[in-house]
């Protein structure tokens, strides 16, 4: 699954990986495995990336064709 967390994230500023991952719920190193895609995250902390960066699922996770 690919994703466009780290640059929707850059996109809001000054967000770090590390204030993402307090909004949702999870680690700063889950976060960075995320945004490096070495990590699916489950559709629940889908759902909390999206609703923390203010934008949809379809838009941040996609599926490799």
């Amino acid at each position: 699954m690919k994703n466009a967390v780290k640059i929707t994230r850059m996109e809001k500023g000054n967000l770090t990986q590390g204030d993402l991952a307090k909004l949702v719920g999870v680690t700063r190193q889950t976060m960075n495995l995320i945004e490096s895609q070495k990590y699916n995250p489950t559709i629940k902390v889908c759902l909390l990336i999206a609703a923390a960066l203010d934008t949809s699922v379809e838009k941040l996770f996609w599926m490799e064709e």
